[in-house]
């Protein structure tokens, strides 16, 4: 092959993966053995059944369906567009080809020898990997292993800066100080004060007579409890310690060790032996240190929020805080982690929205303010998945009051709703266009009306009720009375029980949305109005799978778990039959996530809505290959709830 055809074919196959991860001289080598072969419309480039051939296959020009026939149709599994590579069967394993290689149009394809191409494969990790993943067209097996995918795309991305972020990472470790500063119950506050000053250290651990942590001590707690208070310096330090004493086990990753200092605004955090206070201590976690590492961490921003009533500086925490996120999904941090970081960033938020609300109000309203109450987060950010500043969902329920008692507590709890609105708003967070918010009155309710609103929707579930029960069943606790949530998640469960037919049209409504399998062609993209031509990532790929994991987790009886991965991870040991799917449900969920905030930071939107040509090949790779898991699940949905004798 001359020079010139040979930098041909080396220009365009260095344009797409796998190819774009050879040396100059390997794909030099590659791109002499490439034979150039031309197919015209309807042609087979080879059929199921065939023995594999010495070739793998690169789209040139043209277009090539990846078939198989069902009752004498043909049926499409895959589209190859340009630069796909398919029929790699023949790479991977010298099996017949399980689809046919169907031309739908007069296509150019360049063959590439697999004899060529082995030598690729033993030297070049990237390049093995990208098959292992199933990044070529065609693989269809019976489930594809998204956990390669993902490990693909961690190694596959293009190389960038960590930020300073190498301790967000999945397998982090926190190096901690294993040199314990500690004394023994009954010892004179004093005693332990002059240690603390010896040592140089800010806190010190209470231990029992086995050497187990009872409490800790701080500078604070000195300051705050002894100094400001007038106490005597000679009582013993159980009197002053802060108790129950946190601890984790000592082998905890950062992401636990450091989500548990957020959730628990901890500023030490004690690791131990088997990560109870039963054990010894191994060492000492604080937030000085976490804070000099990374002085623009989660936990400096939480520290931030709780220490200001300026909205506007609020607002200015939670840029800073989208700031991060772009970093944390940039370096391929855990999804779970930082979803978890930021729902606890919206959660404070909302607690001093509450407080700033209450400020407010509670001077006027001096009875009604007593009565229990809790507000609600709906929705995403119920299930703590809303990575991104999204459309507000929330609702607010109080305690049952006397009739004659109900106005006046009705109208203070739609006040302080509207105040933590306006807050909320402020600080970035848009209004819910069907004002499924708790400014609502509709949705400012006492225990009784929301108990009434659940038995409606489930003993009547038309389009409507069936629609509500998506959004508000997700209800999660973020500021007041936990009882009252936990009353209304009781009373769900026995609506249900005593209506089970209700999760059939629950089943029902979650099949609305079939997976996106076509994906590189237009059918699956908005066909009109203002996102023509873009694909819908949250009505197409991320509903289909919170709707089937909502309602395996209600059909299994289970409390408590609102998170999507979680119910999956729950789901998965409940019905080990089915763990891979659901294994692989919450991967191709979590790829739906990262992409979803990719595209909201990159265009500043929500990130509902992707153009598909946008995309790189592998992340349109990745994407297909998740979209399979939908299709399973709902087939398990379709057979467990006999969806097709429902009525519509």
């Amino acid at each position: 092959m001359s020079n010139v055809i040979v930098n041909r074919v080396k220009e365009f196959l260095h344009r797409f993966p796998p190819f774009s991860f050879l040396s100059d001289e390997l794909l030099t080598d590659v791109a002499r053995e490439v034979e150039l072969m031309y197919y015209t419309k309807g042609e087979y480039i080879f059929k199921k059944g065939n023995p594999a051939s010495p070739h793998f296959f690169v789209l040139k020009e043209g277009s090539v369906y990846l078939t198989e026939e069902d009752g004498g149709k043909m049926v499409v599994k895959d589209y190859c567009d340009e630069g796909e590579v398919f029929g790699v069967l023949a790479l991977l394993g010298q099996r017949p080809y399980v689809l046919n290689g169907y031309v739908a149009e007069d296509s150019l394809i360049y063959a590439v020898p697999v004899d060529v191409f082995d030598k690729v494969l033993k030297e070049n990790s990237e390049v093995s990997l990208y098959f292992a993943a199933g990044f070529a067209a065609g693989q269809v097996v019976v489930r594809t292993d998204l956990s390669q995918s993902q490990k693909a795309r961690k190694l596959l991305k293009d190389a960038t800066s960590d930020h300073g972020l190498s301790l967000f990472m999945e397998k982090g470790k926190l190096n901690f100080p294993t040199d314990v500063l500690s004394c023994p119950l009954g010892t004179p506050l004093r005693e332990a004060a002059r240690l603390m000053q010896e040592k140089d250290v800010g806190s010190i651990v209470v231990v029992d007579g086995t050497g187990h942590p009872s409490g800790i001590i701080t500078d604070k707690d000195i300051r705050n409890r002894v100094v400001a208070a007038g106490i005597p310096y000679d009582v013993p330090v159980e009197e002053m310690m802060t108790l129950p004493v946190r601890t984790v086990h000592h082998q905890s990753d950062f992401p636990t060790i450091y989500l548990t200092m957020i959730k628990n605004h901890l500023h030490h955090l004690i690791l131990t032996e088997d990560g109870t206070d039963q054990s010894k201590i191994t060492g000492i976690v604080s937030d000085h240190d976490v804070f000099l590492s990374h002085g623009n961490s989660p936990a400096v921003l939480i520290h931030g929020l709780m220490n200001t009533w300026d909205v506007q500086e609020m607002k200015g925490i939670r840029d800073r805080a989208e700031a991060l996120l772009g970093y944390f999904l940039e370096n391929e941090v855990a999804i779970d982690f930082v979803a978890n970081i930021l729902s606890e960033i919206n959660d404070v938020i909302i607690k001093r929205a509450v407080l700033l609300a209450k400020k407010k109000l509670d001077q006027d309203f001096v009875e009604e303010c007593k009565v229990p109450f809790c507000f609600l987060s709906l929705g995403s950010e119920g299930r703590q998945e809303q990575l991104l500043r999204t459309d507000l969902d929330n609702a607010l329920v109080f305690e049952d009051v006397d009739e004659d008692k109900l106005p006046r507590t009705k109208a203070y709890f739609e006040a302080l709703s509207q105040e933590v609105i306006q807050t909320l708003i402020a600080c970035g967070f848009h209004p819910c266009p069907s004002e499924v918010m708790a400014n609502n009155p509709e949705w400012c309710q006492p225990l009784a009306v929301w108990k009434d609103y659940f038995s409606q929707w489930v003993n009547l579930p038309d389009e409507v009720a069936l629609m509500r029960a998506t959004i508000f069943f997700d209800f999660r606790p973020v500021y007041g009375s936990k009882s009252l949530p936990e009353e209304m998640t009781h009373h769900i469960y026995q609506v249900i029980e005593e209506r089970k037919a209700f999760l059939g049209f629950l089943a029902k409504n979650a099949l609305l949305n079939p997976p996106p399998l076509g994906f590189f062609k237009n059918f699956i993209v908005e066909k009109s109005g203002e996102h023509k031509d873009q694909f819908d990532i949250k009505l197409r790929a991320m509903m289909p799978l919170a709707d089937a994991a909502r309602l395996l987790i209600l059909s299994h009886k289970v409390l408590g778990i609102n998170n999507t991965f979680e119910r999956f991870e729950k789901l998965a040991a409940l019905e080990p039959q089915n763990a891979n799917l659901y294994e692989e449900a919450a991967s191709a969920y979590e790829i739906f996530l990262r992409l979803r905030a990719l595209e909201g930071i990159a265009s500043g939107t929500s990130g509902r809505y992707i153009t598909p040509r946008s995309l790189g090949k592998l992340q349109r790779q990745l994407l297909k290959n998740a979209f399979a898991p939908i299709q399973q699940i709902q087939e398990v949905l379709t057979v467990r709830f006999q969806t097709d004798y429902i009525p519509k």
